[in-house]
């Protein structure tokens, strides 16, 4: 359900109304506008007489929402959200470049590669200090180590850091080194991961789990706003299916209705999508065309020899070439690069 208040309801109103949701066993979530304030209610409003709310000082009216992921949805939140950070925002009009090693590695590599970032005019460095690997064997991430060695590359350069939170026990740690927490597609559905980035007070990449739906996708981004963290990016990162040309199957056909029906932010990581590195520019340059708000692009000085997903990491050089292909769509698109 959606309450919206009258253009001029005063703040005493407004608090009177959440006063009143909360009486009712039900969590208020105000949504301030431009010219008013709507607030969101989720929690089993089937029983809620609404004329009990729409009787109430500065209340316009009530608005049912039917879709089962409230806060996510544009029938309670029409406008786009933009998420803000201190380097940069994501949102509409833009392609946000998050780019960077798939995992931490040396202080020097981060660095280097931080210092590249800037000056080339990216603002976020994506990096896993901690890895989910299909197999234990494989390289699993530098872990704290790790974290403070992002945390002196973003001291040093200025740079955002985007990594990835795998469990509730490292979370204070994630929390304390990124600018954007991200949540990994074996995760998406890690009830108690989301509700525990739910009350955090940074921006959340939330990546499309292998085999899920649009509607389970958007229901994990609620579980995350249901804890009163609104601040989520979605990323499609490829989906499974029967193809055998790439890693994934990168499903660009998503964005329009994920943007139809939320007011999120949406991501693409072709470099996962695709898993090779000589198509990832192709599908970096579809993603845009398609509509998607930014790009998560794996970069290394030698991928030949990168301690993670080297097949599909781009060099400098590379990246450099793409960032100027996608400069030159970007501007006939209406779009800049930040």
């Amino acid at each position: 359900m959606l309450v919206v208040m009258q253009n001029h309801a005063s703040p005493e109103q407004i608090d009177e109304v959440l006063r009143a949701i909360r009486e009712l066993n039900l969590t208020p979530h105000p949504l301030p506008g431009a010219t008013r304030t709507a607030i969101g209610i989720t929690g089993n409003t089937s029983a809620i007489d609404s004329r009990s709310l729409e009787v109430l000082s500065g209340v316009s009216e009530c608005i049912r929402v039917t879709k089962p992921f409230k806060l996510a949805s544009r029938e309670m939140h029409a406008a786009d959200t933009v998420v803000t950070l201190p380097q940069t925002s994501i949102g509409p009009g833009t392609l946000t470049m998050i780019a960077g090693p798939c995992s931490v590695e040396t202080e020097e590599l981060m660095l280097r590669t931080a210092e590249f970032m800037m000056a080339n005019g990216v603002k976020l460095m994506r990096a896993g200090a901690f890895k989910p690997r299909t197999s234990p064997y494989s390289y699993q991430g530098a872990g704290l180590e790790g974290l403070k060695i992002l945390e002196r590359a973003r001291a040093k350069t200025g740079i955002g850091i985007v990594t990835e939170l795998m469990d509730t026990d490292n979370a204070d740690a994630v929390e304390a080194a990124s600018d954007i927490i991200q949540i990994g597609t074996r995760n998406m559905q890690n009830f108690s991961l989301l509700k525990r980035v739910g009350k955090m007070k940074k921006p959340v990449l939330l990546k499309r789990g292998m085999s899920a739906t649009l509607e389970e996708w958007l229901m994990a981004a609620e579980y995350v706003m249901a804890g009163g963290n609104y601040n989520v990016i979605l990323c499609e990162r490829g989906i499974r299916s029967f193809s055998d040309h790439s890693r994934n199957t990168l499903d660009l056909s998503v964005i329009p209705p994920a943007k139809k029906l939320s007011h999120l932010p949406i991501m693409v990581d072709p470099s996962h999508g695709v898993g090779k590195r000589e198509f990832v520019p192709a599908m970096a340059l579809a993603s845009l065309a398609a509509g998607a708000d930014g790009l998560l692009i794996e970069v290394h000085p030698d991928p030949d020899h990168a301690a993670s997903d080297g097949a599909q990491t781009l060099s400098f050089e590379g990246f450099k070439k793409l960032l100027e292909s996608l400069k030159r769509l970007a501007e006939p698109l209406g779009r800049r690069l930040n």
